[in-house]
């Protein structure tokens, strides 16, 4: 029989970036409930402390030196590599491109795309050879044109094309990398538009299976690409939209 301790070491562990987001958050507590181990990595240690982790560690992935940090502090803090990766790293910049002010547009690209480019650079090559899964956040502007939203759009478009390419490269090691490519979701990010009623209405409408969805909803479909159950899945981008990159309703 296993010791408890052997047991321990042979439960996934899955790091998780941007944990103390909206859609981070809840894919942390998901999979903890379910017995994986979290590795919680964010840039903020009070927030950092009410996600439901296995361990917590700050660090800045959208430097190389913070991505490799957050590598090498979860296998030092867990005993053993992360075989999972969740990067939930993101932000969103609303805004027509002629007034899109250049620092802006560098921050964008740094904190969805140079990010998540760091990200999973430290992790294949911590990896060294191995097989696992990682799951990214896209966003529906990067599949369908949203007005005001070229810098992000371009950014998360980046994301797309980033692990259509590492699927490719690294299948023949046994290593899936997806995406989930969120509509609307109730987050802190959107909490300052979605508290306007008739802003959050007025979204709502934009999608055929009406109203705006949870970050719970997002995270589930990311647990499950993270899963067995997506063993036959890698490149590909989910949406989960409610159905508003897919199809339109009938207008009655």
């Amino acid at each position: 029989m296993l010791s408890f301790k052997e047991q321990a070491f042979m439960t996934p562990i899955v790091l998780i970036t941007g944990a103390s987001g909206g859609i981070g958050r809840a894919l942390a507590r998901r999979l903890h409930t379910q017995g994986y181990r979290v590795a919680a990595v964010g840039r903020d240690e009070s927030r950092l402390a009410e996600v439901d982790a296995t361990a917590r560690i700050v660090a800045d992935t959208t430097t190389p030196g913070g991505a490799a940090l957050a590598v090498a502090s979860c296998q030092e803090v867990l005993g053993a590599m992360p075989t999972l990766l969740a990067h939930c790293v993101g932000s969103t910049l609303i805004t027509p491109l002629h007034r899109t002010r250049l620092e802006s547009y560098h921050d964008v690209m740094r904190v969805n795309l140079d990010s998540a480019v760091f990200m999973l650079q430290a992790w294949i090559t911590a990896l060294q050879g191995g097989s696992g899964a990682a799951v990214f956040a896209s966003s529906v502007v990067a599949r369908i044109g949203v007005a005001n939203h070229e810098a992000i759009a371009a950014a998360k478009g980046g994301v797309e094309a980033l692990v259509r390419s590492a699927a490719a490269t690294y299948a023949g090691q046994g290593l899936r990398v997806n995406a989930v490519a969120p509509g609307m979701t109730d987050t802190p990010m959107t909490a300052g538009m979605l508290k306007v009623a008739s802003l959050r209405e007025g979204a709502a409408r934009q999608y055929p299976l009406e109203g705006v969805q949870t970050a719970e909803q997002v995270a589930e479909v990311m647990a499950w690409l993270l899963s067995d159950g997506a063993a036959r899945l890698t490149g590909q981008i989910i949406p989960v939209d409610g159905g508003f990159t897919a199809v339109r309703p009938l207008v009655k």
